[in-house]
Parts: C-alpha cells; structure tokens; sequence
C-alpha cells in the first residue's frame, strides 16, 4: 500500500518507521538535533508547498525524512494506521 504525502509524492506504507507531529515533537531538544543532522546528511525530502506540519519517517539502508503539509493524524488514518489497531 502507498501513502500519498503531497506534491505527487508517495511512498510504501511498509517502509515507515514513523509518522510525527512536527509542533509537539520539535519540542525535544533530541528530535531537533536529529532532524537537524538528517538535513545535513541530505536525507531531509521537503515535500511541502505550505506550512510544514508533519514529518514520516522510512527505513532503508539511508533512512529518510519526509516533511509534509499534511497533519500527522490525516497522514495516519490515510496509512491504514489507526484501522490495524481497532482489529487488534
């Protein structure tokens, strides 16, 4: 399955380590400096055309940020996230 991160972007819902709210989980000093050294390591993909307000997380052998205007909690509902938990 794929989930549609704005901008003709779209990426395999099986490769995401995470989806995150970009004004709450900014707030740790940790996730800054992260974020902070995937940008400079070019694994930073801004998607957006607008306020930024989420970022996803991929695996891979170089794991890469997404930065998209899409809520983390649409994103979530869209990646079938939140339907596996109601079957469990």
């Amino acid at each position: 399955m794929y989930l549609h991160l704005g901008t003709d972007t779209m990426i395999r819902t099986k490769d995401i380590l995470g989806i995150f709210d970009l004004d709450t989980s900014t707030i740790s000093k940790w996730t800054r400096d992260t974020l902070r050294r995937a940008e400079l390591e070019g694994r930073v993909v801004n998607v957006c055309t607008d306020l930024p307000k989420s970022f996803v997380v991929m695996n891979g052998k170089k794991p890469t940020i997404y930065i998209s205007q899409i809520s983390a909690s649409t994103l979530k509902k869209r990646s079938g996230y939140i339907d596996d938990i109601k079957n469990i």
